[in-house]
């Protein structure tokens, strides 16, 4: 029998839900993008070295949250369709499962923090001090992982019932632990030693593992819908199947830009390692705009899932036409504000007059593809909330990764480092058109069903 708990996904209308599902989810984006933002500026005080020993780690960073991500999305997706088609029992299970299979991937990161950290950063670097400092902070994030790992697991299961609320609250609370503890110990506040950029490792899992522990007694007090239990402890292979189905695509979508900027700062570093420091700052920058287009994502996920699995064709397209404006008007104002204020965002990390003129010219150019990317996001969540990881990733693979390596690889030599910056909104028009063509024909399939 269909819970009478989500029967609001598919009579409540589309607008007002999407808006009660995105909205809270916009904000806790946008509060985890302006951690992220400080959590650099705080790390620029210590000079450009720290900053580039940072951003040489983001990469292993983002592969953390690619994987915790991949594999919520990928429960999340399971949750929401079994829900539609109200087979309660799978969904239990698609939640206890997701939740084991993110301690297996955490005590895999702590073999990776052990024993890959350092050879990573050495293909980058061979300052001593650069390279210290990255695997100071590199290590201890990812041995540490854990925190992450199951924060965000917890986080899509409660997104895929559609409790959104207590989500943007959790994870806001994870980001002001982290804000508040960053300057105490990178600084040495209140008596405790000045850790420098391990304290900013430090205050960063800290606010992972607390935000974590948080959700255990709101769903302990909570009824959301799906229940973890020891009871729904066992190897289903088919949930499992479903989950890695859309999991593993998505993870590898989120970790594109890791390997893509792992490659680019290979490129950058040939030219100048101010370079590293702008492409660093503008994925701290480009999450302020990003996070909040992919709250809409994260509300419309679950409401595109339980339609489908509802067989709501009608409603699900409503849901989706509707993402598209709403994110086109988010890549609009950011577009707006990288062209027309670079400056006073540079501002912001203590840019020197190199980094200045760099870091402005790079906002510009690379902002351009903003607003067209509406699609490959809108579109690329469509596809795994249908659990169609394959379409996804395609998007992906165009927007983040083929293109803007082909291009830096082919033209920097010849126009510099420019060509990089180009890359980005060139990918994003390609991207756009294959996930357009994708969506159509994806389209065209549902009302033939």
């Amino acid at each position: 029998m269909e819970s009478q708990k989500q029967e609001f996904m598919k009579t409540k209308p589309i607008l007002p839900l999407l808006l009660s599902m995105a909205v809270p989810m916009m904000l806790s984006m946008l509060i985890q993008s302006l951690y992220n933002i400080v959590d650099s500026i705080f790390v620029s005080r210590l000079g450009t070295d720290a900053l580039t020993a940072v951003s040489l780690v983001y990469p292993l960073q983002n592969v953390i949250v690619s994987v915790a991500v991949g594999i919520g999305v990928g429960i999340s997706s399971v949750i929401s369709r079994h829900l539609g088609a109200g087979n309660r029992w799978a969904a239990d299970q698609a939640a206890t499962l997701g939740m084991a299979l993110s301690v297996f991937h955490s005590l895999l990161f702590v073999l990776v923090g052990l024993f890959a950290t350092v050879p990573f950063l050495k293909l980058f670097t061979e300052d001593s001090e650069i390279l210290d400092m990255a695997s100071q902070y590199g290590t201890i994030v990812l041995c540490f992982s854990f925190g992450s790992l199951l924060q965000i697991s917890m986080e899509k299961i409660f997104q895929a019932t559609g409790n959104m609320i207590p989500t943007m609250f959790l994870l806001g609370s994870g980001c002001i632990i982290n804000i508040i503890l960053d300057p105490i110990l990178i600084f040495g506040w209140f008596g405790i030693p000045a850790l420098g950029v391990s304290g900013a490792a430090i205050a960063t899992v800290i606010g992972q593992i607390g935000a974590f522990l948080l959700y255990i007694p709101v769903y302990r007090r909570l009824d959301i819908g799906v229940t973890i239990s020891r009871s729904h402890l066992s190897l289903n292979w088919s949930i499992i199947r479903q989950i890695y189905a859309v999991g593993i695509p998505s993870s590898v979508m989120t970790t594109l830009p890791s390997v893509l900027i792992s490659v680019l700062n290979g490129i950058l570093m040939g030219i100048s390692d101010v370079y590293v420091a702008v492409l660093g700052i503008y994925y701290k920058l480009q999450t302020f705009i990003y996070m909040p287009a992919n709250g809409i994502i994260q509300g419309l996920r679950p409401i595109v899932g339980y339609n489908y699995g509802a067989h709501e064709t009608k409603r699900m397209f409503q849901a989706i036409r509707i993402s598209l404006l709403l994110t086109a008007l988010l890549m609009a104002l950011g577009m707006g504000a990288a062209l027309l204020l670079p400056e006073q965002i540079l501002a912001l990390f203590d840019a020197d007059a190199s980094l200045m003129e760099s870091g402005t010219t790079a906002l510009r150019i690379i902002s351009l593809g903003f607003l067209v990317s509406t699609f490959s996001i809108v579109y690329s969540g469509t596809f795994e909330a249908l659990g169609k990881g394959k379409e996804s990733l395609i998007i992906s693979l165009l927007r983040q990764f083929i293109i803007t390596i082909l291009i830096s690889w082919i033209f920097s030599g010849v126009f510099g480092v420019d060509a990089v910056w180009a890359s980005f909104p060139v990918a994003e028009v390609a991207a756009a058109a294959a996930a357009v063509a994708l969506f159509q024909r994806e389209k065209k399939r549902l009302y033939q069903d």
